[in-house]
């Protein structure tokens, strides 16, 4: 069995236990997630089957889109609807949608972030979240994220009461941690702020239509058909750019050879697919470090391949 599966995630499991519950329907050890949505959160993510677990981290790398809810009047110890509340201060004025719409703008771009202690993020070799669980804080360092958009869900013009709630979309590199971009939200507003919902809406080329749930994965596997639900691992590439090979070259690849950069990649310093012209993904390169006209096998998808 070879491909990617788009699970629809649903609220209360790890994507860990998604791929513990995955092995188990699909019959199959080679099973791997594309990156850690926390247990609250639904939505899209790719699990990788067989072959297709070597194009994990291409999936990861990419970016993402989220619909979510903040709530501005508390804060929590996680960020999000789970914690403890932290602190709380009651709404004392009527906030516009203009406000709103400003500080939006205001965090679209690169922004620096402060991981949550809630996190996987590892400081000291420890993941924060295993600090937290011991009630101890560390020194987190930040990191950049580009936010490429944020819209506003919501259509009212004005949002009063003891808390308020409005809806977001917001489209953004990987790293970013949409519940601290809540909190910060509801800092520009004047206020304690959580992220009271989230669904992941985009993972790369995955898209929430693609997604399938566990019982209809499970149908899929009894009935025999679960190849028609697998996509190639191909579409996990789609958005790198691509250098097309005849079957000569092709042979070379799977060998593991050097490539000359042909001029309309030059500019690309991201990883670059070797593809047939037929489609088919037969390795990852990237620009050789000491010698800048040629690429270099990052990893061989399709050693097969003649």
């Amino acid at each position: 069995m070879e491909g990617i599966l788009a699970l629809f995630k649903p609220a209360g499991l790890t994507s860990h236990d998604c791929v513990f519950k995955l092995r188990k329907i699909l019959k199959t050890k080679k099973v791997g997630h594309t990156g850690t949505l926390d247990p609250d959160v639904t939505g899209v993510l790719p699990i990788c089957i067989g072959k297709a677990t070597k194009v994990a981290e291409y999936i990861t790398d990419a970016g993402k889109a989220y619909e979510g809810e903040v709530t501005i009047g508390f804060s929590t110890t996680t960020e999000d609807a789970s914690g403890d509340i932290v602190e709380q201060k009651q709404l004392d004025r009527t906030i516009n949608r203009e406000e709103i719409m400003k500080v939006l703008e205001s965090l679209t771009g690169e922004i620096e972030q402060t991981p949550p202690m809630y996190s996987a993020v590892k400081v000291g070799g420890v993941r924060l979240y295993e600090y937290a669980r011991k009630g101890i804080e560390v020194e987190r360092p930040t990191r950049k994220v580009n936010i490429y958009s944020i819209d506003l869900l919501d259509d009212r013009n004005e949002f009063s009461g003891e808390t308020i709630q409005f809806r977001f979309r917001v489209s953004c590199s990987k790293g970013t941690y949409i519940r601290t971009l809540a909190v910060m939200i509801g800092e520009a507003l004047g206020y304690p702020a959580h992220m009271s919902k989230l669904t992941r809406i985009q993972s790369a080329s995955f898209e929430l239509k693609d997604c399938f749930t566990f019982d209809e994965i499970e149908q899929f596997m009894v009935a025999g058909k679960i190849e028609e639900i697998l996509k190639p691992l191909e579409s996990a590439l789609s958005h790198l750019p691509k250098l097309l090979i005849n079957d000569t070259v092709a042979e070379k690849v799977k060998n593991g050879a050097l490539l000359k950069i042909p001029e309309h990649l030059k500019t690309s310093n991201g990883p670059i697919i070797a593809e047939t012209t037929e489609g088919l993904a037969l390795a990852i390169y990237s620009k050789h470090p000491n010698k800048p006209e040629l690429l270099k096998p990052v990893k061989v998808l399709r050693n097969e391949i003649v």
